[in-house]
């Protein structure tokens, strides 16, 4: 079974509840770039630095007419809790019943001490204001990552803003 997106997709239909109390849906994604940031679970090192850094960004991220959202199987309640803990300036789409991670390929057999799970694989993707993927970034590693996605958007988006 692979639900792996490509480039030049079309972002898959959605319509799920975010930490702004708002259903977010992929028609929300249109008219701007939008960058959607898969990360396994609120609250753990790797997915609070993740998160922290797109929100340093979003400033930024704004001045490049891209709009930011991270993406978990984490309830509402815990994205809420997570984005006043880590004072977090982007929206949070909750996914508890898996309905958008795995039509966007993220949801993996994962390996543990030896035990095997599914979860969530930290990906990334950009979208055009169409809602076409652009660029999609797998197996993410966090350190630099969100300025790595920052400066892709101001390349690829912004050539004649000058």
């Amino acid at each position: 079974m692979s639900n792996k997106l490509i480039i030049g997709n079309k972002f898959p239909k959605f319509n799920l509840e975010a930490s702004n109390d708002k259903y977010i849906t992929d028609q929300s994604f249109q008219k701007k770039t939008t960058i959607v940031f898969i990360y396994p679970k609120n609250n753990t090192g790797g997915c609070t630095r993740e998160c922290v850094d797109f929100s340093n960004l979003e400033k930024k991220f704004r001045a490049a007419n891209t709009e930011i959202f991270g993406l978990s199987k984490d309830t509402v309640m815990s994205h809420k809790k997570f984005i006043e803990r880590n004072d977090l300036k982007i929206t949070l789409i909750s996914d508890p019943d898996l309905e958008l991670i795995p039509a966007l390929g993220a949801w993996v057999k994962k390996s543990m001490y030896g035990k095997e799970y599914m979860g969530a694989e930290r990906t990334t993707l950009l979208l055009d204001s169409d809602n076409i993927i652009t660029h999609i970034w797998r197996k993410v590693k966090v350190n630099g990552h969100a300025a790595e996605v920052l400066k892709t958007c101001q390349t690829s988006f912004n050539k004649d803003n000058t």
